[in-house]
């Protein structure tokens, strides 16, 4: 992840951008990111969402490769080792979600019943 974060440093300082004034737009960048993906899968059932992402493969990637690259470079901007963060995350999410407890609630939407230990 450092490598990605490396070239991705270099990209932002040869255009001049990386400013921390820009993380508002990033967000709002994924918002709009968000939105486009969701557009390809909204009110449809699991089976239907499964068929849409593959026939939508090539929209599907890029999604992913733009909400990544916008999510490292907000990390870069703030200072933030994105590995260490995705690390304590899943540290945070093995203490958090019990495999047991949510295989057998099936979800961790508190409000609906499901497990969610967040301290």
């Amino acid at each position: 992840m450092k490598k990605t974060q490396d070239k991705i440093e270099k990209f932002n300082k040869e255009r001049g951008w990386g400013n921390v004034s820009e993380v508002k737009d990033l967000l709002l960048n994924m918002s709009e990111e968000i939105g486009e993906f969701w557009n390809i899968i909204k009110w449809v059932d699991a089976k239907e969402q499964e068929k849409l992402i593959k026939e939508n493969m090539g929209e599907v990637e890029n999604f992913i490769g733009d909400i990544t690259f916008l999510a490292l470079k907000i990390a870069h901007i703030c200072g933030v080792d994105s590995q260490k963060a995705i690390d304590d995350v899943l540290e945070e999410y093995e203490t958090r979600f019990p495999v047991e407890d949510v295989k057998r609630v099936g979800h961790t939407n508190k409000k609906a019943g499901g497990i969610d230990f967040r301290k």
